[in-house]
């Protein structure tokens, strides 16, 4: 082995304040995010590579800053989040804990009204073939896997028992498009 490998440093130098600022930038120029995710993105690359700079690394004004510039949105983040896991047929339970999983203040998290609710599950039931979407007839053990299949995707009981026990596809359908009563 020559002199010139032994002598050479291992890993990737510290991370210099320029370099925290290039690091930040970078990350909310390629995702959309929150402060809180953005903070411990930082807080692992210093783990991983070091601080190289005097005093304590500026994490928590870079993000202040940034939230300041527009750069980190929580709130336009949370309305994402909520739209595309409601797309997908999460419940908003399930939806709740994602958003408090990245960090955004209760304050923040918009609950989906009702009917957003019902066509979530809707999209869930037709996904999974779930109720009145299933290949097969329903006996009451694969119903109740049906029910905890909604529960576990965040979907309330008695709008999980409603999609579950109903026959009538259509009439499910505009069941979800009605944003009031239980008819």
């Amino acid at each position: 082995m020559s002199d010139k490998r032994r002598n050479r440093p291992e890993g990737p130098p510290p991370i210099s304040p320029s370099r925290l600022e290039e690091l930040a930038l970078a990350y909310v120029a390629r995702f959309a995010t929150t402060q809180a995710k953005l903070r411990t993105y930082l807080q692992r690359k210093l783990r991983e590579r070091g601080w190289g700079g005097e005093g304590a690394p500026p994490i928590d004004d870079l993000v202040e800053r940034y939230v300041t510039l527009g750069y980190v949105d929580d709130a336009s983040w949370a309305r994402m989040k909520t739209g595309s896991l409601l797309r997908r047929g999460y419940g908003a339970r399930r939806v709740g804990v994602a958003l408090g999983q990245a960090g955004v203040a209760q304050d923040l998290q918009v609950r989906p009204a009702q009917g957003e609710q019902r066509r979530a599950a809707l999209v869930l039931a037709r996904r999974r073939r779930l109720g009145p979407f299933a290949l097969q007839p329903l006996d009451r053990p694969l119903r109740e896997k049906h029910i905890a299949a909604m529960l576990r995707a965040g979907h309330p009981l008695d709008i999980a028992r409603r999609i579950v026990e109903s026959d009538d596809a259509d009439a499910l359908e505009e069941w979800a498009e009605s944003d009031f009563g239980d008819t």
